[in-house]
């Protein structure tokens, strides 16, 4: 087949395939090292019991990340407006406080600059 003929995958599916394919990729490296250190640890080694936690949390956190982002992808997650207050005293009294310091940092005299 020519290279015309083949259609290339929309971007929507290109992003759940990545997706997707970033979760079985996290879980085939953590369901091996869990079980790894599992049996290291029942064989003696006491810090691989640390690793033992450590694996699962790291799997449960790689599903959790992948369905915030199937979330994202399909524009069912959470969207919260960005909303600026124009009037804002706060910030506009510690943007006064930035400029009067930056001010009497600057240098005053060309002797001062060069120093």
């Amino acid at each position: 087949m020519s290279r015309s003929k083949i259609k290339a995958m929309p971007v929507e599916t290109k992003n759940a395939f990545r997706i997707n394919f970033g979760l079985v990729l996290a879980e085939l490296i953590c369901i091996p090292a869990f079980v790894i250190e599992m049996k290291r640890a029942l064989d003696g080694n006491a810090l691989s019991w640390a690793y033992v936690f450590e694996w699962p949390l790291l799997g449960l956190y790689a599903v959790y990340m992948w369905h915030k982002l199937r979330q994202d992808e399909r524009g069912d997650g959470p969207r919260r407006p960005v909303i600026f207050d124009e009037d804002d005293p706060e910030l506009d009294a510690w943007n006064a406080y930035l400029a009067t310091v930056h001010q009497s940092d600057a240098p005053t005299t060309p002797d001062e600059r060069s120093t």
